[in-house]
Formats: structure tokens, sequence, C-alpha cells
């Protein structure tokens, strides 16, 4: 009996022996698994495979080193230095009188747009320079000159002389860029040099400051954008500059997510203008307006939502000839869909004096094409209120007496200071060391500078001397 009762406990214990070991080795852990697949349920796998199928074809099959190997070597870093007169400690405001020259260095990016030399960038990267050193991708240097400037864009083209023919970027359509489309960004943030970043356009014709008297009708794009990218390329995938990197959005001063460049199409307007005639020539349309407003709706019986409504048509303008009128809705040019304001001035910058587009309206909900001859966007006079002079667009031949071809006449004093003497007719060659050709030039020189920042005119008098004066 009692060798019966040792082989049944024997046998039991052999039992749950065999059934513990089924069940940590042999049964399939179910709730295992599910927990498994609650856990990694909300992550998306990732895949460096650009052949994953969950990826939509055109976004899985994007190389993004084309472009990055067909740019980055034209892609410049530009050192800008500078004088300014302020002390640097309480000993030096004492000893000098509060005034110590010290040199200050600014840090950009630039494109180089021709194998000869030519590079664009931001005219704020290069604002008030005495010099500019412009660093290859291949750590060569290079002394740059200011061929010419468009503040009211803050675009700058400038040039250096190397000794070997340059990598440059070829320009793209900015038109034609589409929302959602991958770009790169191309620059030098934070003085890393050759530093390339994707993203996508994230929006088109974006104005940041309605109230600006600047042109704005940016590309936004999400691609890291810092302090130092400004003035580098917002390029395809294909390589093609599509933007000059401007700004961006922040609280911090860094990226945040939003960043901004200057169509292609519109700097490269701006570069030829400067080529050939010195200076942007502006076309305007001739009239005022904006984006439909609710009040707009019902003071001109307008359906759409969508447009530039016309408020007002400028005497002589091409609008005028045209045949433009108020509570017209302005809804495409040249086929490029406008729907608000920023889309038109961006199209509209493109273009120079005497260029015609179509523009498309809605008059009373019915469509019509009318031609219009762009016309030369002009300021007549101007008034340097730091000097304290009033300024015009000077005569026909007028300049030649003082064998000139570039100048602005000063038409009266405004200052009790400046009324003192006899100014009127005095011609005003440069400013800040800067050749002026009409009022625009002056206007945009002036309203790029910093507050109380010295102003340098270059004045020419009657017996055709030249004199140099500072006003602070």
């Amino acid at each position: 009996m009692k060798r019966f009762l040792s082989l049944l406990v024997v046998a039991i214990l052999a039992g749950i022996f065999t059934l513990g070991a089924y069940k940590m080795f042999l049964e399939p852990k179910t709730l295992l698994t599910q927990e498994n697949k609650k856990t990694t349920a909300a992550i998306v796998p990732t895949s460096y495979n650009v052949t994953n199928t969950n990826l939509p074809a055109s976004a899985a099959s994007i190389d993004f080193t084309f472009a990055a190997e067909k740019t980055v070597n034209a892609v410049v870093h530009v050192k800008q230095y500078g004088i300014t007169r302020s002390p640097r400690n309480l000993m030096e405001f004492f000893r000098n009188g509060g005034e110590q020259e010290r040199r200050i260095q600014g840090v950009g990016s630039g494109v180089i747009i021709t194998k000869d030399g030519y590079i664009v960038t931001n005219n704020h990267v290069i604002d008030g320079a005495s010099d500019l050193e412009i660093t290859l991708n291949n750590n060569k240097t290079y002394k740059a000159e200011v061929v010419g400037t468009a503040p009211q864009s803050d675009i700058a083209l400038i040039k250096i002389d190397a000794d070997e023919e340059l990598s440059y970027i070829p320009f793209g359509d900015s038109n034609s860029a589409k929302i959602g489309e991958w770009v790169l960004a191309v620059g030098n943030p934070f003085n890393l040099t050759s530093t390339v970043t994707a993203g996508i356009i994230s929006a088109k014709s974006r104005d940041l400051d309605e109230t600006d008297d600047k042109i704005q009708s940016f590309i936004q794009t999400d691609a890291a954008i810092n302090p130092g990218n400004s003035g580098g390329a917002l390029v395809n995938t294909r390589g093609e500059l599509i933007g000059i990197n401007t700004a961006i959005t922040s609280q911090t001063g860094s990226y945040v997510g939003y960043a901004f460049a200057v169509p292609s199409n519109n700097a490269k307007k701006i570069i030829d203008d400067i080529i050939e005639f010195g200076g942007v020539q502006r076309g305007i349309i001739g009239i005022t307006g904006g984006t439909i407003s609710d009040l707009a709706k019902e003071k001109y019986d307008i359906s759409t939502s969508q447009g530039v409504v016309v408020a007002s048509v400028a005497e002589n303008s091409g609008a005028k000839k045209a045949g433009l009128l108020e509570g017209d809705v302005i809804k495409e040019i040249d086929g490029l869909q406008i729907r608000k304001f920023s889309d038109l001035t961006g199209y509209v910058n493109s273009k120079r004096p005497k260029d015609v587009i179509n523009v498309t309206i809605l008059r009373k909900n019915k469509k019509i094409i009318l031609p219009v001859t762009l016309t030369k966007y002009e300021i007549q006079r101007y008034n340097i209120e730091d000097v304290g002079v009033e300024v015009a667009n000077p005569p026909k031949d007028y300049l030649k007496k003082f064998d000139l071809d570039h100048g602005v006449v000063i038409s009266k004093a405004l200052s009790s200071r400046m009324k003192k003497y006899s100014l009127e007719g005095l011609i005003i060659s440069e400013i800040d060391g800067k050749k002026v050709r009409n009022v625009i030039e002056v206007k945009e020189i002036i309203e790029s500078k910093y507050e109380n920042e010295d102003i340098t005119i270059s004045l020419v008098d009657r017996e055709g001397q030249k004199r140099e004066f500072v006003f602070q």
C-alpha cells in the first residue's frame, strides 16, 4: 500500500512538472502577442528603403542627393565687415568723447548664378558693409564688390573675380512650383558651412505684413532655415533655384517650422534689371485694391470670395487705358490664378514697364480679359527728413551741366537749419557711397538704414565740385 501511494505521489508530481514545462516553453503566448500588438499599433514602422510601398510612389522615389550634390558647391559663405562708432565701456566713453571705431561682422549665405562670379544674396546680409569676404565650399576666399541692391525686395547682387570657372545654380520657374513639392534649403546656419535641409513648399505668395510697404510675396517652406541661411538657395529636387532664403517667423530667433524665400522669378528679374539698367525697373498696373472683404462684396455686388477687387484706377495708367473699372475683380493674370493681393504683386513684380499682361476680371459676374500695358513706377519727390531736404528727379539734360550721368536734384530745404543755405538745384550724386539715379533709389537707401545711423551725402555744387557731408 505504501509502495502504491509513493508511486501515486510521484506520478502527480511528474504531471505537474510536465504541465508547467508545457505552459512555460511550448504553449503559444497569445496574451503576450496581443499586448505587443497594442503597444506597436500606434507607431508607424520606420524604413530607410525608398521602395517602401507604404509611401506614395512620387515621395518614395525622391532622391535628395542629386540636388544636394548639384547645388552645395554653388552656395557661398558671406562675411561682411563694417565700422561703427560706439564705446565698448565707460572708460572709452569718457576718454574718447563717446566715439570709438570698432569692426563688426555679419554672416550669411549667397548663391553663385554665373560661372564668372555673380552672386545673389539678401540686401540685409550685405547692408552697411565696408568689406565683403566670400568663402567657397572649397575654402577659397575672395573679396566681393556690390553690383546693385533692391532693399524693398531684400535682394542684392555682388561679384567676385575668381581664378576658375565656378559652379552655379540655374534658375527654375518659381511660378510652376507647387504647394507640397519637396525642396532643399542650402546655406550656412550658425556658421555651419554647406548645410542642406529638406522640406516642402508650405504656401506661396505669402505676405508677412500687409501694412509694410516693402514688396512681399514669399514662398513659405518648412525646410529648416536659421540665422546664417539668409541669402542661401531654395532648390527643387532637380537642383534648380526657385527661391532665395530670406526670413523666418520665430519668437526665439531660431527656426520653429516657418521659413520664407523670395521667389526666383522675382529675384532673377531684379538681377537682370541691375545688370542691364543699373537699378530695378518696376512696372505697375495702376490700381489700388485688396483682397475681397464682406464690405466689398456688399458694395460691388461680388459673389466670389477669391481675387483682388479694384478700389481705384490711376489716371494715365495701363489699367485706365485698358478699361479696368472700380469694382472689377481680378481673377487671373496671364493664366495665373489670383486669390489675394500678394498673388498679383508677386507676379507683376516679375515684369517690367511696357510689358503687356492679360488680366482676367469679373465684372457683374461676367468674365472679361483685358490686355494691360504696365507703366513705370515713379516717385517724383521724396523728403530726406534726417538731412532736411526734399529731392526730385532731375529735369531732362539737367545733369549734363554738371558732367554727370546720375543723381537727383535738391528741390527745396525742409528744416530751418538747411534753409540758411542756397541748396535748391544742387545735385546729390551718392548716398553712403551708393550712386543714386532717381528718387526711388534714394527712398530705398534711406528706408533701409537703421534708426540713428549716420547718412553720408555726396553733393555736387554749382561749380561741379563734389563734397561729402555726414548727417547724424
